[in-house]
């Protein structure tokens, strides 16, 4: 049977559209002012992204392919067979081929369902894809998180037991409150027999850490900016790219890397579709992101207090990066979770 795919969309354009202006509205009317991460995700964000995860100083991509490339086959071996593969913040899914590789070492075909806010990115992923391995079937959800996994059900379009994918520490992004409660609402989706592989960066030196966020090539520079640059392309805005400079700093108390875009001097900034203009003194932030550092003990609390619980840890030789493979049925539980060799 010939492999295919095709993309549904969440979301109408013209309501994203209308949330990234009141969400540009709201962060730089605040004090301190701040833009949602997630709005980096832009074809050219996406892009971006891609060329950080190339990087030498960008550590995360390399850990967990590791992981996955050693480990596939036992992430996937307690699953049934026919199960569906479900990816949130789905990217270019470049690691995910170790997973699909693995499943289709199992059965013969696989249902896969990418969630992503990029939809071009969705259509070239799902592509490529197809053509690369011939027994997936391609279900894309172009939307957030939230807006994806109302489409859920309809996507898998069957009863098979699901392996739910959230990697790349897309976890970091969230705060630990926020992380539990989006944990739980994709548990609510599940079912007994259904598995969650999660990936998440564990805390280090400050040095590899700030390293990573801010490259001697400029890439998560430009990346961090993009969001100016997509308020100029989509509300008409007018910053000047070359008067804020990237920051990404290590805060040690609160567990997580800062990522900010200062302003280098006084300016007004207007932007057209907002009908107004924002004023910046001399070294104003700008807080664009934060990415959170984990432990292992933090991990299975937050898994726990989602109503996961915790099968097995899986982690890269320097023990950078861990995923954590959790299920939804509280039973039947070992003693304590094993720490892969």
């Amino acid at each position: 049977m010939r492999a295919r795919y095709r993309i549904v969309v969440a979301a109408d354009e013209r309501v994203d559209r209308d949330g990234f202006a009141r969400a540009v509205r709201k962060g730089l009317s605040r004090r301190p002012r701040q833009l949602p991460c997630r709005f980096f995700y832009d074809r050219a964000g996406s892009l971006l992204f891609e060329e950080i995860c190339t990087l030498d100083e960008y550590y995360l991509p390399r850990a967990e392919a590791e992981i996955l490339s050693r480990y596939g086959a036992d992430i996937v071996g307690a699953m049934a067979p026919g199960s569906v593969l479900v990816e949130l913040g789905s990217g270019s899914a470049q690691k995910t081929r170790l997973v699909i590789a693995a499943l289709l070492a199992r059965q013969r075909r696989l249902r896969y369902v990418p969630i992503d806010v990029s939809g071009s990115m969705l259509e070239e992923s799902a592509a490529a894809l197809s053509s690369d391995f011939p027994g997936i079937d391609v279900i894309g959800v172009a939307g957030e998180y939230t807006e994806g996994l109302q489409q859920l059900d309809l996507a898998c379009g069957s009863d098979a037991p699901r392996l739910v994918l959230w990697l790349g520490s897309n976890i970091g992004n969230f705060r630990p409150t926020e992380a539990a409660d989006f944990l739980a609402a994709v548990r609510a989706r599940l079912r007994p027999g259904d598995r969650m592989l999660v990936g998440a960066d564990l805390r280090k030196d400050r040095k590899t850490l700030e390293r990573a966020y801010d490259d001697a090539a400029g890439v998560t520079a430009r990346f961090n900016k993009n969001i100016l640059a997509r308020i100029n392309r989509e509300l008409d805005g007018e910053f000047d790219l070359d008067t804020f400079r990237h920051r990404a700093v290590w805060v040690e108390d609160a567990g997580r890397i800062e990522m900010h875009l200062d302003s280098v001097r006084v300016q007004d900034v207007r932007v057209g579709a907002l009908g107004r203009s924002f004023a910046f003194a001399a070294g104003e932030p700008i807080h664009t992101e934060d990415s959170y550092k984990w432990s292992p003990p933090e991990l299975e609390a937050l898994l726990d207090a989602a109503g996961l619980r915790l099968e097995r840890m899986y982690m890269d030789d320097a023990r950078r990066f861990v995923d954590v493979l959790a299920t939804v049925d509280r039973h039947g539980a070992a003693s304590s979770p094993q720490l892969a060799p």
